[in-house]
């Protein structure tokens, strides 16, 4: 670990605690996060973490940056990941079939995998949730195997639909809603990613893990999931 303070506004700091990405980092960052929650108390207007980073907005009515910076400190004395287990574990639904993920066969001839196989070492790991963002509700997971990491699509899609699972270098992440983007699309879940009466809006959290559970097209339309083609709408 290697923290370092850094200006992002006149009310904000960013607390970056590692330089590269990886699974490890998230039991500091979430006991960095409930530090600083404690720490800043109602002068905490909001938290938000990433990857490697903690972002910290402060009511700059009530502190000072450089009493922030202070609480900022005096929250990585003897920091230690907690004994708790973090957040929740998501088990998500997935149809994986090439009229709603029409990446599958790229990723399996770069792979050298057969589409089955593709399918069947996505929905083996389970993944971290990095960060939330992109989209209400969009979370960042990871890591892929490397074997199956494909780079983002030259050209964005100018629509994606909602539940639409995909990969992006070692990220997988699903769309919450339509939208734009660029990612290689595998499959599609039936889940409500994205909820504006949920506490806390998203199904998911950073902390928490997701598995993706292979399902077939029936169950996916009895779970309420649409199987329209991507691009039959308009």
């Amino acid at each position: 670990m290697n923290p370092r303070i850094e200006v992002v506004a006149v009310d904000c700091l960013m607390l970056r605690l590692f330089d590269d990405i990886a699974e490890v980092n998230m039991p500091w960052m979430l006991a960095a996060a409930e530090r600083l929650r404690v720490g800043f108390g109602a002068q905490l207007i909001d938290l938000v973490p990433s990857y490697t980073t903690l972002m910290v907005h402060y009511d700059l009515m009530v502190l000072s940056p450089a009493q922030a910076r202070e609480l900022i400190a005096d929250a990585l004395i003897d920091l230690s990941p907690t004994a708790r287990t973090g957040g929740r574990c998501h088990v998500l639904p997935v149809w994986y079939d090439l009229s709603v993920g029409p990446e599958l066969s790229l990723l399996a001839e770069r792979s050298g995998l057969a589409v089955e196989e593709v399918i069947r070492r996505h929905s083996a790991r389970e993944y971290q949730v990095f960060a939330l963002g992109f989209a209400p509700g969009f979370a960042f997971m990871g890591l892929v195997e490397e074997v199956l990491a494909a780079p983002r699509l030259d050209t964005p899609r100018k629509k994606v639909a909602a539940g639409s699972v995909g990969i992006a270098e070692r990220q997988t992440a699903a769309y919450p809603v339509v939208s734009p983007g660029g990612w290689n699309l595998i499959g599609r879940t039936p889940a409500k990613l994205f909820d504006r009466h949920r506490d806390g809006y998203s199904l998911m959290q950073p902390g928490d893990t997701v598995r993706f559970e292979a399902v077939d097209h029936a169950e996916f339309v009895n779970l309420g999931g649409d199987d329209t083609p991507l691009g039959a709408r308009a």
